[in-house]
């Protein structure tokens, strides 16, 4: 779509501001600068937030702080008082344990087209590598990267970005496969399915959700390859205390094609 999309930022964060530096160092590295970055923040204590505030100081993009209280994981509530809060019509959504190759959001605008949302792919830093990153806050990497797996995802060429992304517009088997931390999306379209699912809490699946709902509403889904590159910080896993019920719920919005949640963004409207 281009250079001239207003683009917000979405950086979804809990309590790892070491990270979160990180990720919006490089978010200011890019080649393409969003219109607006926000912070959406599912209940981060004062460290968190004076980070932001010394980072607002800084930065040379707009920084809003989305926070709600601590009630445990409730990253689909926070991601939709986030969006709400956009002021612009494409939203890019990642991580805070991500960093960001400099073209990653330019990578990101040149594929957008109207009917369609995007999901990448990412890098992962082993735990060594990760410490590493930290401690001397490293936001710059090679296409090869000592450390890390699946390292392919780290390959750049703007010609076969746009080549795989036409390639991959179509249906597969792994149609509902998404990278929550690697996504992007128009606005409009978000509202269409009243956004993020809240009934899903705890780790797991609402990413999966909100892409099989715009799938069912006709939004098609494009895959990013060769671009919108992001290296993902180590960290152990998440409690799945609630996967179970979290697959559940997606297989239901499978199988009776559901397109619209009942406790989405319309709440905020």
């Amino acid at each position: 779509m281009g250079s001239s999309t207003t683009c917000s930022l979405i950086v979804s964060t809990y309590n790892w501001p070491q990270a979160l530096e990180l990720c919006l160092t490089s978010v200011l590295n890019q080649t393409h600068l969003p219109n607006e970055i926000i912070i959406s923040d599912d209940g981060s204590t004062d460290e968190t937030r004076k980070m932001v505030d010394n980072f607002i100081l800084k930065s040379t993009v707009p920084i809003k702080h989305i926070w709600h209280e601590d009630e445990g994981f409730q990253l689909a509530k926070i991601r939709n008082m986030s969006i709400i809060a956009s002021s612009c019509e494409y939203i890019i959504q990642v991580d805070a344990d991500i960093i960001l190759h400099p073209s990653f959001i330019e990578d990101h605008l040149a594929i957008a087209e109207y009917g369609f949302f995007i999901t990448g792919s990412r890098i992962l830093l082993g735990e060594h590598l990760s410490k590493e990153v930290l401690q001397n806050k490293i936001v710059s990497f090679g296409s090869y990267i000592k450390g890390s797996k699946n390292f392919f995802n780290g390959l750049r060429s703007s010609i076969l970005r746009d080549y795989f992304s036409l390639r991959y517009k179509v249906s597969g088997k792994n149609l509902f496969d998404v990278k929550g931390c690697n996504m992007s999306f128009w606005k409009q379209d978000l509202i269409a399915v009243n956004g993020y699912d809240e009934e899903y809490t705890g780790w797991g699946r609402e990413d999966s959700d909100i892409a099989i709902r715009l799938i069912n509403a006709g939004i098609r889904k494009k895959y990013l390859k060769m671009g919108g590159i992001e290296y993902h910080i180590f960290h152990n896993e998440a409690k799945r205390n609630r996967l179970d019920e979290n697959t559940r719920r997606m297989e239901e919005t499978i199988l009776r094609k559901i397109k619209w949640c009942k406790r989405g963004l319309d709440q905020y409207l």
